[in-house]
């Protein structure tokens, strides 16, 4: 049998779980994840991801939107879901009616969702975004006292949590993510002459859980790291893991003769006889047109390079050096296993101009994903829907794939 599907992306469900873990034994049994899920999970599948880290103790799950956090309810969902972006007032009815946790920024807000919780008859966790430097969302710091104030007034609103944001807490100096701690741990004990005490704090993103650690507080919010990833400029997380791979297939090879051109604009003329690998994978997928003429892929244990112009559904390579090459072979997009032929992520942003973050969340629903344990398929959704027979193709392509690993570490 071979794959259901030409291209794909891998979540390693157990990689995810081994991440959790080492956050948790880093920040120690008084601090908990805030898993952040917004993004379909960076890519990797909130609905999967969020079961995962249920299963893992994560405390809270992050969304950004209103109907990311009702699509995880719906999913059966039970830990508490903060919606971290700023909502419309006309949102305010179906947060409540799903159980999600709006973020309040000012006073007008607060009112709203009092009102709507009154109306609801029930009562309603919101939390407190503070803007100590970030500059995007929330209450500025001068003013934060006295909208906590204001609010812990109104009628069915239960304050959960007290949180404010890095924006550089991934730079070669993270002073000001110090300041930035110093400056809200002050404002918390300035609430308490108010008799305000927020039940959860929390300022540090993946780059401020590992560059400073006076700043975990209650919670840390997660979200690279736990999908295997180092910020840049921070300590090494011994035995992080990554967590996605993208993968396709050689559907097609040409033999070209020399001076033949490659795909739009002709910007790749052939130097010689070339074998040229087509690879049903491009923009349209989430894959980069910056890779056009300068990206490289895995495939046959070797890097060919890209040729030409990446288009919206296919890629060119170059596999004159890699006679071995077949059609059917498995190519590797970028992957996060220890294998020389197989790009990193973080390569592959480097030569889109971009950032891992991007990539991982540009990667569009027409791409497979297939959920990984144990070696072994568990899940596999697509456009069409799931399948077991899909589940058993792919299964049967991961054990095959499995014995070819297997056999070249013996010979």
């Amino acid at each position: 049998m071979s794959m259901p599907v030409s291209t794909w992306v891998e979540v390693d469900l157990d990689r995810f779980a081994s991440n959790l873990r080492l956050i948790r034994a880093l920040i120690g049994p008084d601090c908990g994840v805030f898993l952040v899920v917004k993004a379909d999970a960076y890519g990797h599948g909130a609905i999967e991801i969020a079961e995962a880290a249920e299963r893992e103790g994560a405390s809270v799950l992050g969304v950004a939107t209103l109907h990311e956090g009702i699509q995880l309810r719906q999913a059966g969902c039970r830990l508490p879901i903060v919606i971290l972006s700023p909502l419309l007032a006309s949102e305010i009815e179906e947060a409540i009616a799903h159980g999600l946790d709006p973020t309040v920024a000012d006073l007008d807000f607060a009112r709203a969702l009092s009102s709507a919780a009154d109306a609801a008859e029930r009562a309603v966790r919101c939390h407190v975004e503070v803007d100590t430097g970030m500059g995007r969302t929330g209450v500025l710091e001068s003013e934060a006292e006295g909208l906590l104030v204001a609010l812990s007034a109104l009628p069915r609103l239960r304050l959960a949590s007290v949180f404010t944001h890095f924006p550089d807490a991934d730079g070669e100096s993270v002073d000001f993510a110090r300041t930035q701690t110093e400056r809200f741990r002050a404002l918390v004990a300035g609430l308490a002459r108010h008799g305000i005490d927020p039940p959860r704090l929390h300022a540090a993103n993946s780059a401020g859980t590992l560059n400073v650690p006076e700043a975990w507080l209650d919670w840390v919010r997660v979200g690279l790291l736990a999908y295997g990833h180092q910020p840049p400029h921070t300590p090494a997380l011994e035995g992080l893991q990554p967590v996605m791979a993208l993968k396709s297939r050689v559907v097609q090879i040409r033999e070209l003769p020399a001076g033949h051109t490659v795909s739009y604009g002709r910007t790749f003329r052939s130097p010689r006889a070339s074998r040229i690998g087509v690879v049903p994978v491009g923009y349209g997928h989430g894959y980069s047109w910056l890779l056009s003429n300068r990206g490289l892929v895995g495939v046959a244990g070797a890097r060919a390079p890209i040729v030409g112009r990446v288009t919206m559904d296919l890629t060119m390579v170059d596999l004159t050096d890699v006679p071995s090459a077949r059609v059917g072979d498995e190519v590797v997009l970028f992957d996060g296993h220890s294998d020389a032929a197989s790009p990193s992520l973080e390569e592959v942003a480097r030569w889109s101009e971009t950032l891992p973050y991007e990539i991982m969340c540009t990667l569009g629903k027409r791409v497979t994903r297939i959920y990984v344990r144990a070696g072994r398929p568990v899940k596999l959704t697509s456009l069409v829907g799931e399948s077991s027979e899909w589940a058993d193709q792919a299964a049967d392509h991961f054990l095959r794939r499995a014995q070819a690993v297997a056999a070249a570490r013996r010979g």
